[in-house]
């Protein structure tokens, strides 16, 4: 069979591209073996990529034996956890696509045979999968792995205790060396954030599409790691091998498999965001009501952070992905589709080894929550469709007064200086994948709330993203966005909102038909830079903020 990478190689008039793969390192026998990108998101900015050159360099040991030769090079990282609540987190939802864009430009502009992908956070797990199903080639994505958690005396810590302490200590209930404690016993080195947060959601996701190796549930700095890698080489001979290609394993069935598998470890909402965009790369129908009917299906089973008690490292150590994908085959809920393994994902659920005894991911009859957690709210404050993560004890009907902010600062100093009301609806808005720019996670409002004791006693609404909070009704992902004259831009305070879980509704109960005829749209806050390009590409959050044209769909 012709591999791709031939036209770069192959032949007298290549010559010149022979010569500087030369320099590179390559040889005569490498000319005549796939040519396979490592996209790395490697990075020194945080705990959650800083660790992926060495596992890059077992990646790459291990293609070398398989038969292969593997050419790295670095994509680019935004953390989350490190912009959060500032001017810099309105670049991390761009950051995705930039992702995912720079993996197409580099694999396509020398005309790779394979890729595999190396990703530990928020956005690279899920840029990384897009540019996977864009390219259509063999292909794997490898998850760097979770962190530890921290331990403070007994407790043990996540980043999200981070930013509730600092609600708490904006509350006064917590003095400065308290803080300082948490502050520095809650990462203790290399790994995503440790709860079933955004990174590890993905990682599921990765997972129980079956573009990941099972082995991602590993933590970071685990021993096994190494030897999980040396399994990448011939799994991708493989793939290239049978000419199985990313879009051959990401379909219609695999994408239902993974939000299965969110909503049974009760993933974090962004899940939403990212597998609405990857369906679109891979050019599957799938909706935000898709997601929602699924959701009425599948209990809550894993007990994790930031609702429950476990972390990932938790669940690795109960059975893992593996377990996961056992639990929903148990449910009668698994699609027997293809993974990079070269087994099928029911098949990776047999060769589960659940510990014995583990109380991490619960069977069926002790499940945490009979239907799942996320549920798809419309209605005439969200026309398009918005994303409510039920809490552990969901208030089925809400009716408060709005208490309306065009920014997160603006909420954030409301929080601070005490002025939010117990019953009222929250209102963030002009966060939008185009208003922001950028769909900012509003971690350190939702924290500050929660530290000041009213989780429970408010619901959250915004065009922006939410995601994480341990209790409490946030409803994000509001569409159409403020910036582009969706309702939510034509609120004021003290409408009237309501929200009906049960018939997944969310309503202004006020006519803004009025307000809309005076409605102008606002200043851009950026008018160059990647900023403002995203602000003119981007989608709605319904079709997953993302910047390419869709194509017609089909049904795979």
């Amino acid at each position: 069979m012709p591999r791709r990478s031939e036209t770069i190689t192959a032949g007298p008039d290549r010559a010149a591209a022979r010569a500087m793969l030369r320099a590179a390192g390559m040889s005569d026998a490498d000319f005549a073996k796939p040519m396979v990108a490592i996209a790395n998101t490697w990075t020194e900015i945080g705990p959650c990529n800083m660790h992926l050159r060495e596992q890059a360099e077992w990646l790459k040991a291990s293609l070398r034996k398989a038969g292969a030769v593997p050419l790295e090079f670095n994509t680019i990282v935004v953390s989350d956890g490190i912009s959060m609540g500032t001017e810099g987190m309105r670049h991390s939802l761009v950051s995705r696509e930039a992702i995912c864009d720079s993996i197409e430009l580099v694999v396509n502009g020398h005309q790779f045979d394979a890729v595999i992908a190396i990703s530990g956070c928020d956005k690279t797990v899920a840029g990384t999968i897009q540019a996977l199903a864009r390219l259509d080639l063999p292909s794997i994505m490898i998850y760097g792995g979770s962190i530890h958690p921290g331990h403070l005396g007994e407790r043990a810590l996540t980043i999200q205790d981070v930013f509730e302490a600092v609600g708490t200590y904006n509350s006064g209930k917590m003095d400065d060396a308290q803080l300082r404690a948490i502050e520095c016993a809650a990462c203790p080195g290399a790994g995503a954030c440790g709860g079933q947060f955004t990174a590890n959601t993905m990682s599921t996701v990765g997972a129980m599409l079956g573009i990941s190796p099972m082995s991602n549930s590993l933590p970071a700095t685990a021993r096994e790691r190494q030897a999980a890698m040396d399994e990448v080489g011939p799994m991708l001979m493989q793939l290239i091998a049978s000419g199985r290609s990313a879009r051959k394993i990401i379909t219609r069935q695999s994408i239902e498999n993974a939000i299965r598998g969110v909503i049974l470890t009760g993933g974090s909402t962004n899940a939403v965001l990212h597998v609405m965009a990857i369906a679109a790369e891979a050019n599957i129908d799938f909706t935000i009501d898709d997601i929602d009917q699924l959701s009425r299906e599948i209990p809550v089973l894993a007990d994790l952070k930031p609702t429950g008690r476990f972390t990932a490292v938790d669940m690795d150590a109960a059975g893992g992905m593996r377990l996961v994908a056992k639990r929903l085959e148990a449910l009668g809920k698994l699609h027997d589709c293809p993974t990079v393994s070269g087994k099928t994902i029911r098949e990776e659920a047999r060769d589960c080894q659940e510990t014995a005894g583990q109380v991490v991911i619960r069977t069926p009859d002790q499940a945490l929550a009979k239907q799942g957690h996320l549920a798809i709210l419309r209605g005439s404050l969200a026309p398009e469709g918005c994303v409510l993560k039920l809490p552990k004890e969901p208030i089925q009907h809400f009716r408060g007064p709005a208490q309306v902010f065009d920014s997160e600062e603006a909420c954030f100093a409301a929080v601070k200086s005490g002025l939010i009301r117990a019953g009222s609806v929250v209102v963030i808005r002009y966060e939008g994948p185009a208003g922001g720019p950028g769909m900012r996670e509003m971690l350190g409002v939702t924290a500050a709330i929660i530290g000041a004791g009213l989780g429970d006693k408010v619901v959250l609404v915004t065009d922006g993203r939410f995601s994480g909070a341990t209790h409490g009704m946030m409803i994000g992902h509001v569409s159409p966005e403020a910036a582009r004259g969706g309702p939510i831009g034509l609120i004021q305070d003290g409408d009237l909102v309501e929200i009906d879980v049960d018939n997944r509704q969310l309503n202004v109960l006020t006519d803004l038909s009025g307000r809309a005829e005076n409605w102008q749209p606002p200043t851009p806050k950026y008018r160059t830079g990647v900023l403002a390009k995203y602000a003119a590409l981007v989608s709605s959050a319904s079709l997953g903020a993302i910047t390419t044209p869709r194509l017609p769909v089909q049904n795979t």
